[in-house]
C-alpha cells in the first residue's frame, strides 16, 4: 500500500471525526432534529468538509453498517467448520445480536429503522456478507441432507434475515425488559425446526 500524504491523513481524520460526531449526536436525539449545522459545529469541521465525505446524514448510517458486515466476516472466518447448518445458523444469529445489541444499541438502532431510505436500503442488499453467510450455511445444510429442499437456498435465506429484522424492529420498539438474544434464540429454533429434513 503506498505511503499516505498528509493531506489524505487529514481527509482520513475529519472524516473519522465527523462520523464519530454524528452517531454520537444521534444516539443522543432523533436523527430528525440533527441538522448538518451541529455536526460539523460539535466536531470542528465545515459543511464542505461534511458533503466531502458524505452525501448526507443517512449516509453515515450506512458507513456504520460496514462496520456490521466486517462483523460478519471476522465471524465467518473464525467459526468452526465440522459444525452443523443448524448449529451454524444458531451461533451466527445470537452472535449478530449480541453485537448489535453491545456496538449499536436499541436508540441508534431505531432511528436507523425510522429513517431508512427507499433509495438505498441496506436491510435489504443481498449482497452484504449477512445474507451470503446465511445462504452458504443454508446451503451446506440442504447438501448434507440436514435441511429441506422443497425452498431454495434464496428463498429460505430471505425468511431468516426477514425474521431477524423482525426481531430486531421489535426489540426497537418494545419495553426493556425485550431480551433480544433469548428472542432470537426462540425464532431461529423455530425456523430451524420447520427447514429440518
Amino acid at each position: 500500500m503506498a505511503d499516505l500524504t498528509p493531506r489524505k491523513i487529514k481527509a482520513r481524520q475529519t472524516r473519522k471525526k465527523i462520523l464519530e460526531t454524528a452517531l454520537f449526536l444521534f444516539s443522543k436525539k432523533s436523527f430528525d432534529d440533527i441538522t448538518v449545522d451541529e455536526i460539523v459545529k460539535l466536531s470542528g469541521t465545515s459543511k464542505g468538509a461534511f458533503y466531502t465525505h458524505f452525501k448526507s446524514k443517512y449516509e453515515i448510517f450506512l458507513e456504520k453498517f460496514k462496520e456490521i458486515d466486517d462483523f460478519y466476516i471476522e465471524f465467518s472466518q473464525s467459526l468452526q467448520e465440522d459444525r452443523g447448518a443448524c448449529e451454524k445458523l444458531m451461533h451466527f444469529s445470537e452472535s449478530q445480536m449480541v453485537f448489535l445489541r453491545d456496538n449499536w444499541g436499541r436508540e441508534l438502532f431505531r432511528t436507523l429503522y425510522t429513517n431508512a431510505s427507499p433509495d438505498h436500503n441496506y436491510f435489504l442488499d443481498t449482497n452484504r456478507s449477512l445474507f451470503k453467510n446465511i445462504n452458504r450455511f443454508v446451503t451446506e445444510g440442504q447438501k448434507t441432507g440436514e435441511f429441506k429442499e422443497d425452498l431454495s437456498s434464496d428463498e429460505i435465506t430471505m425468511i431468516i434475515t426477514r425474521c431477524m429484522r423482525g426481531t430486531l424492529f421489535d426489540w426497537c420498539i418494545s419495553p426493556n425488559d425485550f431480551d433480544l438474544i433469548m428472542e432470537t434464540r426462540k425464532m431461529m429454533r423455530t425456523i430451524l425446526d420447520g427447514l429440518k429434513a
